[in-house]
């Protein structure tokens, strides 16, 4: 049996809750994240179900019905809401003060540039649904809300490149040269709660995650 040295409370499990794609997006994310595995060994993105974080590595306790009750309040009667996918592009950001890069679908606008607000305000409000429930952590990247930074997107390449950020421009040539078709756009209709394990959330915690889907709800449809 593998042995556990929790830092924080409720170790080794943590939540996620997820925007779901429609299945050809996922299936476009599969199919890359597996060729990036096979041609790079690069493994966090596809770790992972595809997915647009609204919540992630949440320390929310065990107590599930709990956590399911709070965060389906702020989704009863939300409706479902149009994404545009402007394809796989750099990501660049500072993590610790480290410039850190990574690859992903970019979701976050509409067809004009504008923020795609609908998907900023229910992350907003999934955030604030578990905020309650959330127990002291010490990791030294939480992976809270912020309405400065939020950007919607599909990983495709991430966590490997703080480790290999010398391969960010090959794996991004390669990622256009598969030309693996997606849709241009797809409704945001499914949100879903994940349970993740990993040996260590302070660390490389990719290498050893392991994740299963605890429940799904169905955002209400859109009026034509």
């Amino acid at each position: 049996m593998t042995r556990f040295s929790p830092r924080n409370a409720g170790d080794p499990y943590r939540y996620g809750v997820y925007l779901r794609p429609d299945p050809r997006t996922c299936a476009a994310v599969t199919t890359i994240t597996t060729h990036l595995r096979a041609q790079f060994g690069l493994i966090s993105a596809g770790a992972f179900p595809p997915h647009a974080t609204l919540a992630g590595s949440e320390p929310l306790g065990r107590d599930e019905d709990a956590i399911i009750d709070a965060i389906t309040k702020p989704l009863t009667g939300r409706p479902a809401f149009p994404v545009r996918n402007l394809g796989p592009v750099r990501r660049d950001g500072i993590v610790g003060g480290t410039p850190k890069a990574g690859i992903g679908y970019d979701i976050d606008q509409l067809e004009h540039g504008e923020k795609n607000l609908p998907f900023f305000e229910l992350a907003a409000a999934v955030s604030d649904a578990v905020a309650p429930l959330r127990l002291p952590m010490d990791d030294p990247e939480p992976n809270y809300f912020d309405p400065e930074t939020f950007n919607a997107h599909l990983s495709l390449a991430s966590h490997d490149m703080f480790e290999r950020p010398e391969l960010i421009e090959e794996v991004q040539e390669y990622i256009d040269g598969l030309d693996i078709p997606y849709p241009r756009t797809f409704t945001g209709e499914w949100v879903a709660l994940y349970r993740t394990r990993s040996d260590d959330w302070t660390g490389r915690w990719w290498h050893t995650l392991t994740w299963e889907h605890v429940h799904s709800w169905r955002l209400a449809p859109t009026a034509d």
